[in-house]
């Protein structure tokens, strides 16, 4: 006899309390193994794929794709040990077992609720039932549809799109996916159908704008509204983080320029042909961990409840990457033990997740120090907000040609303004100081780092 079972809303870690559906995974009626992704939610740190503990026939789902479910509320209920009418009808199976009879593992549920931190290998996604079934027999599973998103009432059509990425694109722009025309392979809608179907609506809105100007009345003289952004998500989080460094954290912030003519020199020299490129963020990332390991008072953070310093043993370097959902600071484990190889190729594959929106909560948090690459903007300085409760952040402003007297003469030199925002509880004026003085000897001087760990 099936008993129904109540999938919640899982703690997700790092203090999160809700979480927005942006796609869910399965429908009413579908067959789900023990660990199937069933939801996709996005928190205050990531997009999460969030799998099932149980495995049968999912018999409701709740909440809308776009709304927000608190940590505890009920995301979908599963008849756990159901018999599908067309996988009945087929007789046992070689081993006695019902076909798609869940196994003590689906009755018992696995515990897991994210998916990386569970099971090994990724659940199979088993077909849909289908009405009218009972008197066929379960020779082959049934081929696995694409979800699309639910029709309006009295619209049978289906929305033929298989992208996470196309359907968020037009749900944040307010376009219905069953009004675009798909390019692709059997009318399949690409995101390049849906920037071209935004770019025409947007176009015509302008046109329709500058007819209804033209031919409008004078006005009336009403004052135009505000408009109103919702601080949630990834926003409202990174903005609670700001308010409460800044409240909690008395920071200050010294300055040098640095002449980094020979550390572009010596990246061109590194990266010769046939081997892995490395990058100047890599480079910066390799003087920064040699800059903590000789001042490691600075790699700490502060515990305000015991008043006391607490000095970490291991850098987790974090560093700021920009994204089309706002700004995110992915960390790199272990930092200081790998060579800049290994950190120019981390740091890689952590902006591309960042930026495809798929970093984990593991892939956000438990930074120990950030690197601020605010240069790519074009900016020479700032006075960056430190990353809560981290106890400082190094900042590299753009590297631009300017005059600079070398070796007793005036040249023109590619010259960078370093800055270095620290918090004036774990160290002095002269700690921060003498780290910036050494991280811009070895951006002057990079053999200087050969005499590093």
């Amino acid at each position: 006899m099936a008993v129904v079972r109540e999938f919640t809303l899982p703690d997700l870690g790092e203090g999160l309390t809700e979480a927005t559906v942006v796609q869910w995974l399965v429908e009413v009626g579908q067959v789900v193994a023990v660990d199937q992704p069933v939801v996709e939610v996005e928190t205050a740190k990531a997009m999460v794929e969030v799998p099932c503990p149980y495995g049968g026939v999912v018999t409701a789902r709740f909440g809308e794709e776009g709304s927000e479910v608190p940590v505890g509320a009920p995301l979908v209920t599963v008849a756990v040990g159901a018999v599908p009418d067309d996988l009945a009808g087929g007789g046992a199976a070689d081993d006695g077992a019902a076909p798609g009879a869940p196994d003590a593992q689906e009755s018992a549920g696995s515990g897991n609720v994210l998916v990386g931190y569970g099971t090994s290998t990724a659940a199979a996604r088993r077909g849909r039932i289908r009405p009218g079934g009972a008197g066929r027999a379960a020779a082959a599973p049934a081929p696995l549809e694409p979800a699309v998103p639910a029709p309006a009432a009295g619209d049978s059509r289906t929305v033929p799109v298989i992208s996470p990425l196309v359907r968020r694109m037009a749900r944040e722009n307010g376009l219905d996916l069953r009004n675009v025309t798909g390019s692709g392979r059997d009318g399949l809608i690409l995101r390049s159908d849906v920037e071209r179907t935004i770019r025409e609506r947007e176009t015509a809105t302008a046109a329709a704008s500058v007819a209804g100007a033209v031919g409008a009345a004078p006005a009336t003289g009403a004052a135009p509204q505000a408009e109103r952004i919702p601080l949630k998500g990834m926003r409202g989080a990174a903005a609670e983080k700001f308010s409460r460094s800044r409240q909690e954290i008395p920071d200050a912030t010294c300055w040098v320029d640095a002449d980094a003519t020979e550390l572009l020199a010596a990246r061109r020299a590194m990266n010769v042909p046939g081997v892995p490129k490395v990058s100047l963020l890599a480079l910066l990332a390799k003087i920064t961990t040699a800059a903590l390991a000789r001042f490691p008072e600075l790699n700490a953070t502060v515990d305000p409840q015991a008043r006391e310093i607490v000095r970490l043993p291991a850098v987790h370097l974090g560093f700021a990457a920009q994204t089309d959902r706002g700004l995110v600071v992915p960390v790199v484990r272990d930092a200081h033990a790998r060579t800049v190889e290994e950190l120019s190729a981390e740091m890689a594959r952590l902006t591309e997740t960042a930026r495809a929106g798929r970093l984990s909560p593991a892939e956000l948090t438990h930074g120990t120090f950030t690197l601020n690459n605010y240069g790519v903007f074009g900016v020479d300085g700032s006075t960056p907000i430190i990353n809560h409760p981290e106890a400082g952040m190094l900042g590299v402003g753009r590297i631009a040609a300017k005059p600079w007297v070398h070796e007793g003469e005036l040249a023109v030199r590619q010259v960078v303004q370093l800055s270095f925002t620290f918090d004036h509880r774990v160290c002095d004026g002269a700690t921060a100081g003498g780290f910036l003085r050494f991280v811009a000897d070895c951006v002057e001087r990079p053999a200087l780092l050969l005499r590093t760990r």
